[in-house]
C-alpha cells in the first residue's frame, strides 16, 4: 500500500515504512514543543471537567504563547467554540479531538492538487533568510529526489552575495553526491542560473534546485536581483520556476511570519519548509506560517543529517503535538 503525498512536482507516493519513519522524524523533532505549550494544552484537554469561557481563555493564552499567534490563535478558538456548541460538547476531553480538526484544518486549506504532468526539467527556486537552513534544506532535498525517487538531480549555486555561500553549497552538493553549478562569489547570479539550465537541458536533468541570496527581505537591490533570476529562468524555460520553496526557521518565531510576507511578492513563493523544529519549543509557529501568509508547507527539517527531512503531513504534525 502507498500513502499519497501532499505536494506536487516531482514527489512521489511514500511506502507505509517512509511514511511512518517521516512521522517518527517528526514526533521525535517535536519534543521540546510537546514538553512545552502543546503538552500545557493537551492537559487542559485530558479532564472530564465541563468546558467554561476560563477553559477558552486559557488556550488562547497557551496558543499565543507558543508562537500561534493572535489572529490564527483567535481563529481556532472560535472555530472549535463553534464546533463544541454545535455538537452539544460539555467536557474538555470531548472537545480536544474538534480542536485537533481545527488545527488540521488550518493546514489542510491551503494544500493544493498536484499538476497532471510535471515538466522535466523540473525547476525548484529556494528563498530565505540566512540562518535559515537554507543551504542544508538544498542538500536534502537533492538527497531526496536523487536516492529515494531516482531523479538525477542538479544544483545551482545562486547564493553569490554571501561569503563562502557558493562552498557551502558545493560541499553539500558533494555530500548527496550530485552535481553542482557555480561561477564562485561576487558573479552574476543570473548568469549562475543561465548556465545550470543549459547544463540541466544538455544533460537531461530532471530536478533542477537554485540557491538565491539570503538578505533579500532588507535590501531593495536584492530584492531586484530575485526578479531579475526569477525573470531569466521563465524566458529560458516557460512556466519555470515551478516551485518556489521558501526557507522559515523555526526557532525565529513570528519574526519568521514577518520575513515570509517580505517575499511573497518578489519571490512569488508557493510552497513553505519549515527547518530546526527540534530546535524549538514552541512548535505553533507552523500555524502562523500556514494561516498567515496562506501557502502550504511542504516539508519539516527534523535535524541535521541528509536524511532529515520529512514531507509535511498535517495530521502527523498534529498527532505529534499531542502525543
Amino acid at each position: 500500500m502507498f500513502k499519497r503525498l501532499f505536494g506536487r512536482g516531482q514527489d512521489a507516493p511514500r511506502t507505509e515504512e517512509e511514511a511512518r519513519r517521516e512521522e517518527q522524524q517528526v514526533t521525535q523533532s517535536l519534543e521540546k514543543s510537546r514538553q512545552g505549550i502543546f503538552g500545557q494544552i493537551s492537559r487542559m484537554f485530558q479532564t472530564d471537567e465541563p468546558i467554561t469561557d476560563a477553559l477558552w481563555d486559557e488556550l488562547e493564552e497557551a496558543l499565543i504563547q507558543g508562537d500561534v499567534g493572535l489572529e490564527t490563535t483567535q481563529y481556532l478558538v472560535s472555530r472549535t467554540i463553534d464546533r463544541t456548541n454545535r455538537y452539544g460538547t460539555k467536557k474538555a476531553r470531548e472537545a480536544r479531538e474538534l480542536l485537533k480538526a481545527e488545527m488540521v484544518r488550518v493546514f489542510q486549506d491551503q494544500v493544493k492538487p498536484p499538476p497532471s504532468t510535471t515538466p522535466v526539467p523540473y525547476v525548484i527556486l529556494v528563498v530565505g533568510v540566512n540562518g535559515a537552513g537554507k543551504t542544508t534544506l538544498i542538500a536534502k532535498l537533492a538527497h531526496r529526489y536523487k536516492n529515494r525517487f531516482g531523479k538525477r538531480v542538479l544544483l545551482a549555486a545562486g547564493d553569490t552575495f554571501r561569503a563562502a555561500a557558493t562552498e557551502q553549497l558545493e560541499t553539500w552538493a558533494e555530500r548527496a553526491g550530485v552535481p553542482c553549478v557555480s561561477l564562485g562569489q561576487g558573479a552574476d547570479s543570473a548568469a549562475v542560473v543561465f548556465k545550470a539550465i543549459d547544463a540541466a537541458l544538455e544533460q537531461q536533468v530532471e530536478v533542477l534546485i537554485i540557491d538565491t541570496a539570503g538578505r533579500l527581505q532588507a535590501k531593495y537591490n536584492l530584492m531586484q536581483e530575485l526578479e531579475k533570476v526569477r525573470n531569466i529562468i521563465a524566458r529560458k524555460l516557460p512556466g519555470a520556476p515551478h516551485e518556489v520553496l521558501l526557507v522559515i526557521d523555526a526557532t525565529t518565531g513570528q519574526n519568521g511570519v514577518l520575513q515570509a510576507k517580505a517575499f511573497l511578492k518578489s519571490a512569488g513563493v508557493t510552497d513553505v519548509a519549515v527547518t530546526k523544529m527540534d530546535g524549538t519549543a514552541k512548535g505553533g509557529i507552523a500555524f502562523a506560517i500556514a494561516q498567515d501568509i496562506e501557502r502550504p508547507i511542504r516539508y519539516l527539517g527534523t535535524g541535521e543529517k541528509l536524511d532529515d527531512l520529512a514531507l509535511f503531513d498535517a495530521q502527523a504534525f498534529v498527532d505529534a503535538l499531542f502525543a
